[in-house]
């Protein structure tokens, strides 16, 4: 069974850092693009970062650029977000998502990515 658990999700202060984690199983990441969404309550999901499945190209969506670092681990089948300077408005459930021979647009959409984690909390307050 396919499948991508995220982990690392919690409650931080403004200015703190969380690292969020996507396990993959039932499948090796190598030939997949990978991403990082969120969806905050009533509103709709929205990209935050991707990295091709050649590991070439690498983006953020400007709300998070230079904040926000994604990284892939394929040896641990793994990928992160690295997530510092969090703000309040950061505050969604983060999901994670793999698309086989997937690329990574600047303009990062959802529909490409066809495997889904079950989300992560992420909460910035203080």
């Amino acid at each position: 069974q396919l499948q991508l658990v995220e982990s690392g999700g919690g409650l931080v202060q403004p200015g703190g850092s969380l690292r969020l984690s996507c396990a993959a199983s039932g499948f090796t990441l190598d030939y997949y693009g990978i991403g990082w969404f969120r969806q905050a309550p009533g509103k709709e999901r929205e990209a935050v970062s991707c990295i091709s499945s050649s590991g070439g190209s690498r983006n953020y969506a400007d709300s998070v650029k230079g904040r926000f670092t994604m990284s892939r681990d394929n040896a641990k089948n793994t990928f992160y977000l690295q997530m510092n300077s969090l703000k309040p408005e950061d505050t969604s459930v983060y999901y994670c998502a793999a698309v086989r021979l997937g690329a990574c647009p600047r303009s990062i959409t959802i529909a490409p990515y066809d495997y889904w984690g079950q989300g992560t909390q992420v909460t910035v307050s203080s």
